[in-house]
């Protein structure tokens, strides 16, 4: 079943012109959720999305990253429509849950390049930047340096072209992340453009 569907409010419905939506993308290890943390923490006027997942904690998370669940949690949660866009990525399920009405806050979603397809078809308005690695060579001692296995390294190398080249046709802005302040300033411009 796909998102959107039964009798919730349809996303465009939950959003309005006082609340815009800014999607960041990027392949995993490009540093979208250390990012997307320090926005919130330094712009009061945006909220982070925590996003349900079905993968395994890594070592190096403290478990506020996602919502950890497992599948039949999940696949519940779709049957609800408890989810404004949910994808598969590498055999794991990610799905962002819908906001409470009335909130005007930016809405900050982390989200992999499929959901932010879902969220584009369904609201034209939402601001996607796409964060980019310096090189993938940076990008491969980033994932190694979070724990990945060397299998999930290899895998997530692998589609990172796919992913960066489909992030290119959805951005609006993109950002390379040299380093990690830099790219928090230059997305907190871009937010600050958007009031």
């Amino acid at each position: 079943m796909a998102w959107g569907q039964n009798n919730a409010p349809s996303y465009s419905e939950l959003l309005s012109a006082e609340r815009p939506t800014v999607v960041l993308i990027g392949p995993g290890g490009v540093g979208k959720g250390t990012i997307a943390q320090r926005v919130v923490q330094q712009e009061p006027r945006t909220w982070l999305s925590r996003s349900w997942t079905t993968r395994a904690q890594r070592p190096s998370e403290s478990g506020d990253e996602y919502v950890f669940v497992d599948r039949a949690t999940f696949e519940q949660a779709i049957e609800n429509d408890r989810f404004l866009e949910w994808a598969e990525f590498h055999g794991n399920l990610y799905g962002t849950p819908r906001p409470e009405p009335g909130d005007d806050r930016i809405l900050l979603l982390e989200i992999e390049v499929q959901g932010a397809e879902q969220v584009v078809r369904a609201d034209r308005d939402a601001v996607v930047i796409l964060i980019e690695p310096p090189s993938m060579e940076e990008l491969r001692e980033r994932l190694e340096g979070r724990g990945d296995t060397p299998e999930h390294v290899a895998t997530r190398l692998g589609s990172t072209a796919h992913e960066l080249a489909i992030g290119r046709e959805l951005a609006h802005y993109r950002v390379v992340n040299h380093e990690i302040d830099a790219a928090v300033d230059e997305i907190l411009s871009i937010l600050r453009g958007l009031r």
